[in-house]
């Protein structure tokens, strides 16, 4: 009993607005907690929203607390601090309708306030103290996974794609003759089933005890865990068995090794031979993007002319960007040319839709209790079947690098 007047106790200081929105807060969380069990559920903004409503709950209770020591000084009281040890259920918190995560954070927060660890068998103990958020680490997904051409066959197996290759061109014919006879020429591109998966295990104190949501960032860590491989994939898969078939890939039958062009390094005259070397003869492309890595942007970047002005114009936007107004997207797939050998690919250029990507299956995202319940540990998994290839001939112009003798 004596626990939980002092867990209530601050909450006698909210004013009527603030316990108003702090009740409509826990409410969302509910909410929240109910659309993540939805197949279609948006992860990736339920985790910012729940982010949001924690830092202004917390940001409540920051205030108050500040307010309850400034009480004490001006009352002339001295600051008294306990070491407990806290084995909490639900039954000893007054809200009987809270869902579990509440229950967690609440206790993480109380053991947040009065930690101790024992460091030996006698009486020395430490504080430790954890921060309620958890900071992001650099992007690790390239966006070419969401630009390419995506098409969902729930249950599929394979999937073949049809594209021309060339057409005939006619001739003169005399009066009377037959008519020049011109042919199409046709071909198919193979996309098969590849399983994807990601696999991750935390202990259960990593989800009871601190404030930080460490198991949800695991759980959405397997899902980009997932989509890391399939955009790299896109570039390198080698288009085996349960394979995608990437761009460099030889298992891209539409790509003709013919047109493929080779650099020593990244000069003044790379993007103007990349745009003018790629397409047919009798258009030069528009709406196509550079893929490459980003030691070769910074290549293009730092190019100098003989007056050490800038060659190129480079506009950077995260994983996105132009060179002279062309759009580039980077993908660490690809190897920069400084440290490429030779013979190897490190850039392609082509409209993005010439790639496509078939999904024959959901992403699937699911954790489990069960499977290590002795040892307390919390499994999590992901997976996706899905296949690629490049659909259109000649879809994308390859860069090769070249190593002079």
């Amino acid at each position: 009993m004596e626990k939980k007047k002092q867990l209530s106790l601050n909450l006698q200081y909210f004013n009527g607005e603030q316990k108003s929105r702090l009740k409509e807060i826990e409410e969302r969380q509910l909410e929240l907690s109910d659309e993540l069990d939805k197949d279609d559920a948006d992860v990736d903004a339920i985790e910012k929203e729940l982010r949001e409503l924690k830092e202004e709950k917390e940001e409540y209770e920051k205030r108050q607390r500040i307010k309850d020591e400034l009480k004490d000084i001006k009352e002339g009281k001295q600051e008294k601090r306990t070491v407990e040890t806290f084995n909490l259920s639900v039954d000893d918190f007054e809200e009987d309708e809270e869902d579990e995560s509440d229950v967690y954070e609440r206790h993480g927060k109380a053991l947040l306030e009065k930690r101790a660890v024992t460091v030996s068998s006698g009486n020395l103990v430490t504080p430790d103290h954890d921060k309620p958020s958890i900071n992001d680490s650099f992007n690790q997904v390239s966006t070419l996974i969401d630009r390419v051409q995506s098409t969902p066959l729930d249950g599929g197996e394979s999937y073949q794609v049809p594209f021309e290759i060339q057409h005939g061109e006619g001739n003169y014919t005399a009066e009377g003759d037959p008519y020049f006879d011109v042919t199409h020429e046709f071909g198919y591109a193979d996309i098969n089933k590849a399983k994807v998966t990601a696999y991750s295990e935390v202990t259960e104190e990593v989800e009871k005890l601190p404030r930080a949501d460490y198991a949800q960032r695991v759980l959405n860590g397997v899902r980009k865990a997932v989509r890391k491989k399939a955009t790299k994939e896109i570039l390198v898969g080698q288009g085996g068995t349960n394979e995608f078939a990437g761009i460099f890939s030889t298992a891209a039958d539409a790509i003709n090794p013919a047109t493929d062009i080779e650099v020593e390094d990244v000069d003044e005259t790379t993007l103007d031979n990349i745009i003018y070397s790629y397409g047919g003869d009798e258009d030069v492309e528009d709406e196509a993007v550079l893929i490459l890595s980003k030691d070769d942007v910074r290549k293009f970047a730092m190019l100098r002319d003989v007056n050490e002005r800038k060659v190129y114009e480079v506009v950077n936007n995260g994983n996105t960007g132009t060179i002279n107004g062309v759009q580039y997207v980077i993908n660490s797939a690809a190897t920069g040319t400084e440290t490429a050998a030779d013979g190897d690919f490190v850039m392609a250029y082509g409209p993005l839709s010439n790639y496509e990507m078939a999904v024959f299956s959901q992403l699937d995202v699911k954790r489990s209790d069960d499977f290590k319940f002795k040892e307390g540990m919390i499994a999590h998994r992901a997976s996706v079947m899905a296949g690629g290839n490049v659909v259109a001939h000649n879809g994308f112009l390859r860069v090769k690098k070249v190593v002079p003798a």
